[in-house]
Parts: structure tokens; sequence; C-alpha cells
């Protein structure tokens, strides 16, 4: 997922409520003011949260939101000072590797009791009525979107190599890839992930090699127990995802990251890309790419035809020190329906939790069909969800980050990797944590 920067002055209240301020009290008039923290900031998200709370407000006159809005690389830090502190956040930005340390630290509130009967459930699709929900049913946060991965390609380059149609499997993906792949014309064939991150699409790689052995409820288990990284089939993945960097990536992509993957591919130098849908704003607005020159395809797929989507997610949760928990799951309800969620998910570029979507016309043509379609086939593009909520998370990024840097460097062998994430997964669950 990308992490957005932005370098936002807080503001006097804002300033009071990161010192640990309690929540502002009801004032003469009956009103109740909400304390909102949003994590992954933007200016133009922030404007858009705005005009979204502005709605709230007019239909709930006796609740005012302040919306909070610390810098990206900051927010978590700050988020968790205030959660820990007990006061001055009501509402806030709970992400998939968030909602488990946060929760079990207490610092979130059940919201499963106040939300039975919600109209707002049928609405939703069944992947964010499940995300919803941790393993014991409780409801920390509800879904304000999805990011998905999906295939950018460039269709002109793919019909001059020869090809009818966008690649549905890894393999086919290494053979067109391979066949674009010319770097003395400065054409590559795919945006390698080699830095920041770069252990997501490697995982998802073996996902889908493996995809009906895995475990629905943990992508990184296979059903028999074992993580993933035991089978054979894993190896596989990685030694056809190395050859994708050795014969048709650029040999700079070892060290790329979201920002350059999406360049070498916005500025017309690669093929494939494998990203979120928010890079189709930014692709749209590409001086180098005209609107017919490159569209999406769904994930690829292992040699079964099948393939995982991990699809990784945030949400609107309530504080557990909150004082005003009515008013603060009446504003998480308002985001997570209707008019509002449908605006928020189409400004930010997110797989929509509403199941109306898969009619509206937005998602029905143009590089959002391919989430359609994903959507639409639930038993092709298997949804599962990986551990990201382990308290573990953060270190065993860093991990395999550098074990992914390694493999592409020529320092250790598909086996290897496969082998020593297998073992690194294998303790960590045998010890409980």
């Amino acid at each position: 997922m990308r992490r957005r920067t932005a370098a936002l002055a807080l503001g006097t209240a804002a300033a009071m409520v990161l010192t640990g301020c309690s929540t502002m009290s009801p004032e003469a008039s009956g009103t109740v003011t909400l304390n909102m923290v949003e994590s992954l900031t933007n200016p133009t998200r922030t404007d858009l949260l705005k005009d979204l709370i502005a709605d709230f407000e007019q239909r709930n006159p006796k609740v005012k939101v302040n919306l909070v809005s610390p810098p990206t690389e900051q927010a978590d830090q700050k988020l968790q000072q205030m959660l820990q502190s007990g006061s001055g956040v009501d509402v806030l930005e709970v992400r998939d590797i968030t909602v488990g340390p946060w929760s079990n630290n207490g610092w979130l509130y059940d919201m499963k009791k106040d939300l039975d009967g919600w109209k707002g459930w049928e609405a939703m699709t069944e992947n964010a009525v499940k995300a919803s929900q941790d393993a014991k049913g409780r409801t920390y946060f509800v879904p304000y979107g999805f990011y998905g991965l999906s295939l950018f390609y460039r269709t002109d380059l793919v019909k001059k190599a020869g090809f009818s149609k966008p690649p549905a499997t890894w393999q086919e993906l290494l053979q067109q890839a391979s066949a674009i792949h010319d770097p003395a014309q400065r054409r590559y064939g795919y945006a390698f992930r080699g830095g920041a991150n770069s252990n997501s699409n490697a995982t998802a790689a073996i996902e889908a090699y493996l995809a009906d052995q895995v475990d629905p409820a943990n992508g990184f288990k296979l059903k028999d127990g074992r993580t993933i990284f035991a089978a054979p089939e894993a190896e596989e993945a990685m030694e056809n995802y190395l050859k994708l960097f050795q014969q048709a990536s650029p040999k700079s992509s070892v060290a790329w990251g979201y920002p350059e993957m999406v360049e070498a591919f916005s500025n017309g130098s690669t093929a494939f890309l494998l990203q979120d849908p928010e890079v189709i704003a930014t692709v749209s607005e590409s001086k180098s790419l005209s609107k017919g020159q490159w569209d999406t395809a769904p994930l690829v797929a292992g040699p079964g035809g099948k393939t995982v989507q991990p699809l990784a997610t945030a949400g609107w949760g309530v504080a557990r020190g909150s004082e005003h928990k009515v008013e603060a799951v009446k504003l998480v309800q308002f985001l997570s329906q209707g008019e509002a969620s449908t605006t928020f998910t189409k400004k930010n570029s997110l797989v929509p939790i509403l199941k109306s979507a898969t009619s509206d016309p937005f998602y029905k043509t143009g590089p959002w069909s391919s989430y359609v379609t994903m959507t639409e086939q639930p038993d092709k593009y298997l949804v599962v969800t990986q551990p990201r909520g382990v308290t573990w998370w953060a270190e065993w990024q860093q991990k395999a980050d550098a074990d992914v840097q390694k493999l592409i460097l020529g320092r250790t062998t598909p086996k290897k990797l496969v082998a020593g994430w297998d073992a690194y997964w294998t303790e960590k669950w045998q010890q409980g944590q």
C-alpha cells in the first residue's frame, strides 16, 4: 500500500489533542465534539474528509467533529500516544497492521453490539463484512475500502510483441515481459519491486502457486497447518519470480519501492506493473501514456489457474477511551454507507465495500473493470486474510525485504529463502506470539 506524505499544520485544536487533552466537554447547548484522527494523510484526502464531515454535521446538528491530520510518517506514533493517554481521540483510522497491537492493548472499542441490526451491513460486500470482524467476532473497525493488486499493462506493447491478450498467470507474465524487454531501446518488461515492501509481491506469487492449499483465515498457512513456505510450490514460485527480475526487469529495480515502480510504468518505460488501484489515478494523469495505451487485468494466477487476492484494508474505529461512543459510532456508520462511502472510495481509488459498485459505470468500464471481475469470480480469485495483525509484522517485513534483496543480488537461492521464511513463521507460531 502506498504511504502518502503530507506536511500539514495541525492547528491549535489539533495541537491540544496531540498533547493528550481530554475530549472536549459538551457545550451548554448540548453539542458534543468528537476528535477524529486520520493516519494515511494527504491534503486532497483531508479536504475530502472535511466535506464528508460537514455533511454529517449538517445531518447531526448536535455533533461537531474536529479532524486531526498528522503527517503520515508520524501518524501511527501520534495515535498510539493519544490512545495510551486514554483521552483526546474518539474516532480514528484503524489499519489491518495496527488493529492487532492496538486492540491487544485495550485501546480500541468493540462496536459489535452497537452495530447489531445496522442496515449498512446488508449493502456491504462479503469481503467487507468479513474484514470488519476479528477471529473472535469483535468489530474494532469498519473498512472504508481495500487495497488489492491487479496487473497494469501496456496494451500496445503486448500486441506488438505478438500476444492477443495480457498474461493470466505468473508464467505468462514472465513470457510476455521477457519478449517485450529490450534494454538497448530503454524498454523494459516488468517494474520489479526490489526495495521497500518487496516481500509483498514475492508472497503474492507464492500464494498464487498454492491457491487451493492456502488457509483462507491465514494466508501464510496451508490448510494442513504448515506455513505456505514449506510447500515445494513456494520454491517454484520464487524461481519464476527471480527470472522475472533477471530476464525482464531493469537492473536499477533492485532498489525500487512504490514511487519508482509507478513512475517507471507511468513514464512508459516498463510494460507491466503489479500495484494497487490508487495507481489508476496516477497513470491516468501521465503525459507519456495515452488512454488507449494501457489498461489493467486481474491479478495473475498460479499454474492451477487460480490466485489469492491478499487484500489490505483500513477503516474507521472508535477509541475505548472515548466519552462519546454513541456519537462516535454514528459517525463511523455515516462514513461507511451510501454516498459518503462511494465518494470516499472513488476519490481515493479504493476497491469499494459496497455491493452496488459492481453495477456502477465508474467501476464497470476501463481500468477499474478488472477489480469487478475479481469480485464477481471469488472461486478463481480467492480472498484470504494475511496475518498482518501479529505483533511481529514490522519485524517480518524488514527481514523479508532483506531476503528478497539477497535473492535478486545472487546472495541466496529460492530454496534457501523459502526455507528461512518457513523456519521464521514456524518458530513464531510455536512460541505462541
